[in-house]
């Protein structure tokens, strides 16, 4: 049986990605994490460089983005495709397009459930847990 090609990360800009990655955005924040609508879209998403994970058959799997200070948002990815290693190619692509752009930190906000994954991409809390669209996330800074 042929095994499953990897997913296909695209970076490019919100004029570029927007369907992909907001269909993403709204499917996993939106609608399983009860983000307010209002709140998922903001001015940021015009200035950051986003990635979005393609599936063999080209639907989107996941999501995420880069802002200009080097924070690293909005990372998503569809239930069915969890577990797979969408995430963290992903991740690995926008930490890439960060040493790229010569940061020399990047930064994110991370829910806590996702903490371990973020620690296994090389970041580390800092701080105390706070409450972002009423879930706990934690601070998470890495070095580049």
């Amino acid at each position: 049986m042929p095994q499953a090609l990897p997913p296909r990360i695209v970076l490019g800009t919100w004029d570029r990605l927007r369907d992909d990655a907001y269909g993403v955005r709204h499917e996993v924040f939106v609608l399983e994490q009860a983000v307010p609508a209002d709140i998922e879209l903001d001015d940021m998403d015009a200035v950051s460089v986003h990635a979005v994970a393609y599936g063999e058959n080209g639907e989107p799997l996941g999501t995420g983005r880069l802002l200009p200070d080097g924070h690293i948002g909005r990372m998503a990815v569809r239930r069915a495709a969890r577990g797979l290693g969408v995430g963290g190619l992903i991740l690995d692509a926008l930490i890439e397009e960060g040493r790229g752009l010569a940061h020399r930190k990047l930064a994110l906000h991370a829910q806590t459930h996702a903490q371990g994954f973020y620690e296994a991409h090389g970041f580390q809390a800092e701080g105390e847990t706070f409450e972002e669209a009423g879930i706990d996330h934690v601070l998470m800074v890495r070095d580049l």
